[in-house]
This record gives C-alpha cells, sequence and structure tokens, in this order.
C-alpha cells in the first residue's frame, strides 16, 4: 500500500492512494470465513455452505468494504505522520475507469490545504475597550432592591397603589390554576384596575385576559401558560387571598450580616464600597465578552491569508446529511467563512503560546464558578468536600463540560490578550454600555 502527493498549489493537493490484493486479501478471507459460519443458505447445513458460494455472492461487497476501511486508516495516518494540516476531509475524486474486481486499485482524493500565516499582536490602533461606570444611582438603586427582599410585610384590607396583590389564576377548560403576586401598577386599562380595587380578601372576579396586564409576556408569567394555551385563553378567574404592603428593611448591621456574615460590614459607607466592588467585578464579565467579540474581529481583519474556497463549497455539498446545492454551498461558506477563519487563527495561538486546557484545569475552574454562585446566595465558606461533590456532579454533563471549558478558555486568551495588545479604555454608562454590546443583534 502506498499514498503518494501531488501538489496542485499552495492550498490544494491531490493524494493517490495504490492498494494491492495483499493490502486487503486477509481481511477479506476472514470476513467471508465468518459469513460461511454465519449462513442460512437453501440445500446447505449453516456452516457448511461452499465457500466458493459465499464469494460469488459476497465476496465483491466485502471487498468493497474492506478497501474502503483500510484507505480511510491509511489516510489518517499518512496525513498524521506527514503532519499535513487540513481543512475539510478528503474528497473523493470520480473515477469513471474503476474496476473494482481487479486485484490493484489505485483511489484519488482532494484535500484542501490549512493556510500559513501569521499573528500579529502589533497593533497600531488601539482597540477600544470599556469599562462600566458604577454610580451612586446605580448603588441607591441596588441598596432600595435588597431592603425591599429582606424587609417585611404588613398585611392589608384593601387593594392600593404600591401594595403587593397576592392570588390565584384561574380557568379549569385549559387546566390553570397559579398562584401570583403583582402590583396595581402592572394592571392595564382603568376598569381592570378598579375592579381589583374593589376586592376583599377571600372574593373573586371574572377577568378577560386580552389588555390585562401592560406586557403580553406578563400575562404568561402570572397565568404560566404554554405556547398552547396562551393563544386559547379569553377569561380568567382571580381569588384574592393577600394584600401586603412591603416595608423596606432598616439600613443597618442586623441588614449588613443577613447578606455579608456577622461584622463582615459595618457601616453604610462600607456596604456601599462593597456593592460597588461586587457591581465593577461583576461588569468585568460583561465588558470582557465585548472585548474578546471585538478582539476577534479585529484578529479576522487584520490576519490574511487565503482559503481553499473552492475545495470547501465542493466539499460542503456532500459534507453533511442532506446534500446541498451549488448555491446552497455557496450561500453556507458565505455564512461560515469568517468563524472558519477565527478558528484557524485562534488554533495558531493557542499553539505558539502554548496555551492547553486539561480536565483537571476544568474542574478547578468549575469550582471557582460553583463558589461565586453559592456566595450570591448567602454561602461564603463552602467545604472542599462540598465543592467536590457539586463539581462531579455538573461535570457528568458533558454540555456542561464543553461550556465551563470555553469559559476557562476566554478568559485565558482575554489575559494573553491584553498583555500584548494596545486597547484606549472607555467608562461608559451601563444603558450605553449594553445598547453598543447588543447594537450588532
Amino acid at each position: 500500500m502506498k499514498v503518494s502527493r501531488k501538489d496542485i498549489d499552495k492550498l490544494n493537493s491531490i493524494l493517490s492512494v495504490s492498494i494491492d490484493k495483499v493490502d486487503y486479501d486477509s481481511n477479506v478471507e476472514k470476513v467471508l470465513t465468518d459469513y460461511r459460519k454465519r449462513a442460512n443458505i437453501p440445500g446447505f447445513r449453516k456452516g457448511h455452505t461452499p465457500i466458493g458460494l459465499i464469494k460469488k455472492q459476497y465476496g465483491l461487497s466485502v471487498k468493497v468494504d474492506e478497501i474502503n476501511k483500510l484507505m480511510q486508516k491509511t489516510l489518517n495516518d499518512f496525513l498524521k505522520d506527514e503532519k499535513i494540516a487540513i481543512l475539510g476531509n478528503p474528497m473523493p475524486m470520480e473515477q469513471a475507469d474503476l474496476d473494482w474486481s481487479s486485484e490493484n486499485l489505485i483511489f484519488n482524493f482532494e484535500i484542501g490545504l490549512s493556510p500559513e500565516f501569521e499573528v500579529s499582536f502589533k497593533n497600531k490602533k488601539a482597540i477600544p475597550s470599556f469599562e462600566v461606570d458604577v454610580d451612586s444611582k446605580m448603588i441607591d438603586d441596588q441598596i432600595k432592591n435588597m431592603q425591599n427582599q429582606y424587609g417585611k410585610l404588613v398585611s392589608k384590607n384593601t387593594i392600593e397603589d404600591g401594595l403587593e396583590i397576592t392570588g390565584t389564576f384561574t380557568n379549569e377548560e385549559l387546566e390553570v390554576n397559579n398562584p401570583s403576586t403583582f402590583q396595581l401598577k402592572n394592571i392595564k386599562e382603568k376598569s381592570n384596575k378598579e375592579a381589583f380595587k374593589n376586592l376583599k380578601i377571600g372574593e373573586s372576579i371574572d377577568l378577560k385576559t386580552k389588555k390585562l396586564f401592560n406586557e403580553d409576556s406578563d400575562l404568561s408569567f402570572h397565568l404560566k401558560l404554554n405556547d398552547q394555551n396562551k393563544d386559547e385563553i379569553n377569561e380568567v378567574k382571580f381569588l384574592l387571598k393577600e394584600i401586603n404592603e412591603r416595608q423596606p428593611a432598616d439600613l443597618d448591621q442586623e441588614l449588613f450580616d443577613k447578606l455579608f456574615g456577622k461584622d463582615a460590614i459595618k457601616s453604610v459607607t462600607e456596604f456601599k464600597d462593597k456593592l460597588k466592588a461586587d457591581a465593577e467585578a461583576n461588569f468585568v464579565n460583561q465588558t470582557d465578552q465585548k472585548l474578546l467579540n471585538d478582539i476577534n474581529d479585529y484578529l479576522i481583519e487584520n490576519t490574511k491569508f487565503d482559503l481553499p474556497v473552492s475545495f470547501l463549497k465542493k466539499w460542503m455539498m456532500t459534507a453533511g446529511e442532506n446534500k446541498l446545492s451549488e448555491k446552497e454551498a455557496e450561500e453556507e461558506y458565505v455564512k461560515s467563512e469568517k468563524g472558519l477563519r477565527y478558528q484557524l487563527i485562534e488554533a495558531k495561538i493557542l499553539e505558539e503560546n502554548e496555551i492547553k486546557i486539561d480536565f483537571e484545569q476544568i474542574k478547578n475552574f468549575s469550582k471557582d464558578l460553583i463558589k461565586i454562585q453559592m456566595k450570591q446566595y448567602g454561602q461564603n465558606n463552602p467545604d472542599d468536600k462540598e465543592l467536590d461533590s457539586i463539581s462531579e456532579r455538573v461535570l457528568s454533563n458533558k454540555e456542561e463540560v464543553k461550556r465551563i471549558s470555553d469559559q476557562l478558555l476566554s478568559q485565558k486568551l482575554i489575559k494573553l490578550f491584553k498583555s500584548n495588545l494596545k486597547f484606549k479604555n472607555n467608562k461608559v454608562s451601563y444603558e450605553k454600555f449594553i445598547e453598543m454590546a447588543y447594537a450588532k443583534n
């Protein structure tokens, strides 16, 4: 068996695989002998069918199958041994004169070669980076939310603006039975608001669902509707169970201890400083993600190389489960070209900077993520045994392993980029940042 390579140009080559009878014959004989043992052919006892008859019936198909398996392994070994980086997979060339009955066969394959290029971090023009300005209004709003969350509920007898209305929405026909809490400000139409104000605890009213809430999404949320019954429901009954005034918690040591642990925070100033620091840290993840996206765009734009375009379009026509037309392959290539270019650039960066990710790194990173999440729920000091247990459960899911691995890789890349590229920092409001970050979506 022999593989030869003929370069068409820098991005396209043809591999020729020459296969002789000695390369596949023993495998074919072995498979046919096994067929003979298991064959149930009329007129012969099982396992006693003449081998000549077995070869006549199955010989050619077994030969084709064994040659294809051998050829695939031979190609993979050749590409690996010769360190040939390709795009897509080797694509068999049409051979009208191929005679499968011949003992010696030659098969030709087109391959698209991965281009050679350099990635430069010497950007002349600074890439814009962003920092969210955590202003006093943002901190004050967060404090109000925390005070409300940890405040107490005081029961009331009549519904007024600002009070929390708790009850159950029902519709027997569509099997809706959902408890919910809302305020008058969530209700649309003056007539609906007046109907609620006249309710007493324990009483119920019938309501039209159209224009009941300010937003259509609110109706689905408060009634827990699915895609099917949200279009079918026209009426709903509401049973009032509670009316409460939420009185904010005092901004005192008791609240600080509930939020951060005993005596971790001892003053309003420390409290605000802590919230500001936490907010800034949380925003770093969002600003880093935008920065990473912008760096990717910069690298794609400024790293020039050619691709084996004709080969890739031809390969796309046959690579998927469903065959594509020439026009469909053209459209698919246009959609995927940018992503393909970045994959090549990223692979080059990882190789040149020896960035690798193993399972131990993924495990440790997952534990860090779990600690951050637990901290949000007031669990500040989880023990290692608990973290290991949670991490093990999370990493038993392949999709979670992929997600966490991608996060870790992004973290390593952003650290590398920040150390090598030039940036111009811009401090913006959170609203402005969100506007810029999602402008393309």
